[in-house]
């Protein structure tokens, strides 16, 4: 049988490997809990999640015309925002069930937008110095932090010289013990559940405005927004050196 089949070489055995590699990354972590994406971070935010993804665009930061990624949208309602404002936007997921939740949301809110979709992993994403805009919103969560890193660089090479990038997520825990220890139980009981459900990273709170300024962005401006009176998620508006 081996005859006719031919001998196994190791470039048939690393060439399986690779194929392996490929269907464990194209798996849908978000089969089962994305359906439920926007009623849970909903009912654990109380719509702050929303409005976090929703704080930098505004015609303030979105001119007609411009260029949008969105990385990792979920089910995209900051997305269809910026195209409401007149960006060409284009969406990135690797999930199957976020871009098909993206896809119902945009037909039963916006129809005649026309919306790009790109199902891929963010890193095969090579438009370089593309896009005016780059938003990933509680999307670099998702990684352990060396990856996270890696990721955000990237994202950044998406942006055109002068791009703004946005970055909306659990604020960094600041004040006093009581209200750093609260914001660290809240983070660590949201990042649990997308760990035992979706198998993501399960980490630390991520400084991300310190880690845009290593990569050479400069944050120019920030939004909180409070749960029990603490600020728990904040938006970074990010602009890159031309």
């Amino acid at each position: 049988m081996s005859d006719k089949l031919g001998p196994i070489t190791t470039k048939t055995v690393a060439a399986t490997k690779e194929q392996e590699q490929a269907t464990v990354i194209m798996r849908d972590k978000y089969r089962y809990i994305g359906p439920v994406y926007d009623f849970l971070s909903n009912l654990y935010s109380g719509k702050n999640i929303h409005r976090c993804k929703t704080a930098m665009l505004d015609v303030g930061t979105i001119r007609p015309g411009d260029r949008i990624l969105f990385a990792g949208v979920g089910h995209g309602r900051d997305a269809l925002r910026a195209a409401e404002l007149g960006a060409d936007v284009t969406v990135v997921d690797l999930s199957e069930t976020m871009l098909r939740k993206f896809a119902e949301a945009q037909e039963r809110k916006a129809p005649d937008l026309n919306i790009r979709r790109i199902h891929s992993d963010i890193m095969k994403v090579d438009e370089f110095e593309q896009f005016d805009m780059v938003v990933a919103n509680f999307f670099l969560n998702v990684f352990d932090e060396d990856m996270m890193v890696q990721v955000l660089e990237h994202l950044i090479r998406l942006g055109k010289p002068d791009a703004r990038v946005v970055v909306g997520d659990f604020s960094y825990p600041t004040g006093n013990l009581l209200s750093r220890i609260f914001k660290k139980l809240y983070w660590y009981m949201a990042v649990f559940i997308f760990w035992l459900f979706a198998n993501n990273a399960f980490h630390k709170i991520y400084n991300y405005p310190e880690h845009m300024q290593r990569l050479g962005l400069q944050v120019t401006h920030k939004k909180h927004f409070k749960l029990l009176n603490m600020n728990c998620y904040w938006s970074i508006l990010g602009r890159k050196q031309a």
